[in-house]
């Protein structure tokens, strides 16, 4: 149970990774896609994707060679997480 919660802690406690998680639970989409979707800046996005994927919680769905129309979803361990996120009622809505 300490993994998911080191998780948890991660990922609340940046509103970047929140609005991308978020916004990836819903289905794939492209950095730019995600940043008009919540209304933050491209950069502020690629750097969330850059920590959530190196924890597992995203993947790129397309060839790493491309730059762009690089498009990311969420992992079973992402879905997971986020779910948890939200039952356990830790989301300002």
């Amino acid at each position: 149970m300490t993994d998911t919660w080191d998780h948890i802690g991660f990922v609340i406690s940046s509103q970047y990774r929140i609005a991308v998680l978020s916004r990836l639970a819903e289905g794939p989409a492209t950095p730019s896609q995600i940043a008009e979707d919540e209304d933050i800046g491209i950069a502020a996005v690629s750097h969330a994707l850059t920590s959530l994927r190196d924890r597992g919680f995203v993947d790129l769905l397309v060839s790493e060679d491309r730059r762009k129309g690089r498009v990311y979803g969420i992992t079973e361990l992402g879905e997971d997480l986020w779910r948890e996120i939200d039952q356990q009622g830790l989301l300002d809505e």
